[in-house]
């Protein structure tokens, strides 16, 4: 039982230094190219496996008895434990937001555009907020809702006016 115990604990060890760590111990393992190797898996194979035989030997069971049901304790944790991290790794995540992620958004203009120059706007990209340089081909005031049509820099883009249909009369 003492052996079944201390299999346990160091699988125990193993899968919170994975946690804590990362996979630092899946760089003795990277010559085998397997994608089911990782460190949380084996240590929640070790630990499982230890702890199972620990609970079967603990109850009287046989040798071979408490060898199975820690083996088969162990690839269930294992094989979980593998599950989450490839959940976790393979998971979405947000992308960088860039200038060209605003383009074909409504934006409010900050200040003033004017005619033949650059005012500012401000466009909520993603939920990230980004105030650029605007450029348009007629003025536009302070507070006016614009549409972003393109990139000029990367710190500039092209707007237009947004079109407001005339209300029925």
């Amino acid at each position: 039982m003492t052996v079944f115990l201390v299999l346990g604990l160091v699988g125990l060890g193993v899968l919170l230094l994975s946690l804590v760590a990362g996979d630092v111990l899946d760089g003795p393992f990277h010559a085998l190219e397997a994608d089911w190797i990782s460190t949380a898996a084996l240590g929640g194979f070790v630990s499982a496996f230890g702890f199972g035989g620990a609970i079967a030997d603990g109850t009287g069971a046989p040798l071979p008895v408490s060898l199975a049901v820690g083996a088969g304790s162990g690839v269930v944790v294992g094989w979980f434990a593998l599950w989450l991290t490839r959940l976790v790794k393979d998971g979405p995540s947000d992308g960088t937001v860039s200038i060209g992620d605003s383009v074909g958004q409504v934006a409010k203009v900050i200040t003033a555009i004017p005619a033949e120059g650059y005012g500012v706007v401000r466009v909520v990209v993603g939920g990230h907020p980004l105030q650029l340089n605007a450029s348009a081909h007629l003025p536009i005031e302070a507070g006016a809702q614009v549409n972003v049509t393109g990139v000029l820099s990367p710190t500039a883009v092209s707007v237009t006016e947004v079109w407001q249909s005339p209300s029925p009369e």
